[in-house]
């Protein structure tokens, strides 16, 4: 289900049509100001609107969380208004109709604070898991790992076991991986075959069922970089190859396959539509 980003300028209720319009299958979303504390309330009226043109349109509509979240934090403040804030976005996400909330894994910030702050996110994360597991039919969380930058959580694959095992391995807690920040944490995604050995790796330390999106971007930077800058697909470090890797790996049929490149919306649907070429024929 490939797909993009859009930005939502003040207008929710049009992003189905214009993703439709250029050839998405699914869309991801922010539902309010990604940089700021804000929680907007939404409105009965547009949510509406939204939800009716994302099923006309058989749209998979995935919804971001604001970046300012990490329920690492060792700021109590922080902390806590992350946890209010992903439980906002969750809480706005089943009134569009969306399937997911992604929400960045986080950072300890301080050196040599990891198990506090996994802790932490225990805590934090574990009670928003079990509501939504009491109340089935809604958003799944998804977490995505960082490009390792500061003292991230989880960036690499490998991360993801003990980031895994601090929330019980809980059913609700889903991935989206990353493309560009896989790469910018180690992950040597533009040699021949490593895109599917990630793949493959992620299937033997998550389980291949945890993975419910991905982000597809290339990357300006080279591999182990640790930063994250996003590409068009084919003109960064990634290379196009390696997205075909991608789309014929058996863990990523049928989900949502979302850019988050630079450009625009012109630039979203050409590479959308390199894509869709390099996607297997039974896809198409």
């Amino acid at each position: 289900m490939l797909g993009t980003h859009l930005p939502a300028a003040g207008k929710p209720a049009t992003v189905p049509d214009r993703a439709a319009a250029m050839g998405a299958r699914s869309v991801q979303v922010f539902l309010g100001n990604p940089r700021g504390w804000a929680m907007t309330p939404g409105n009965a009226a547009a949510d509406a609107a939204f939800r009716a043109a994302a099923e006309r349109h058989g749209l998979t509509v995935l919804v971001h969380a604001a970046y300012l979240v990490n329920l690492g934090s060792p700021v109590p403040e922080t902390a806590q208004r992350s946890a209010a804030a992903l439980a906002h976005s969750l809480h706005r996400a089943r009134e569009v109709g969306a399937a997911g909330v992604v929400v960045h894994t986080g950072s300890c910030v301080t050196a040599g604070s990891r198990d506090d702050a996994l802790r932490q996110v225990r805590e934090l994360l574990l009670p928003l898991l079990d509501e939504l597991d009491a109340a089935p039919g809604g958003p799944r969380l998804l977490l995505e790992p960082t490009a390792g930058q500061g003292q991230s959580l989880c960036a690499t694959v490998e991360d993801l076991e003990p980031y895994l095992a601090a929330l019980d391995h809980h059913p609700q807690a889903r991935v989206c991986l990353d493309t560009c920040h896989l790469f910018a944490a180690g992950h040597d995604l533009a040699a021949a075959g490593g895109m599917t050995a990630m793949l493959d790796r992620f299937g033997d330390v998550a389980g291949a069922e945890r993975l419910a999106a991905v982000h597809a971007n290339d990357s300006m930077d080279a591999c182990g970089s640790f930063r994250d800058r996003h590409q068009r697909i084919g003109k960064g470090q990634i290379g196009a190859a390696a997205f075909g890797e991608l789309l014929h790996h058996k863990s990523v049929a049928g989900l949502p396959v979302v850019l988050e490149t630079p450009g625009g919306p012109p630039a979203y649907a050409e590479d959308l539509s390199l894509l869709e070429e390099l996607q297997p024929t039974s896809q198409k």
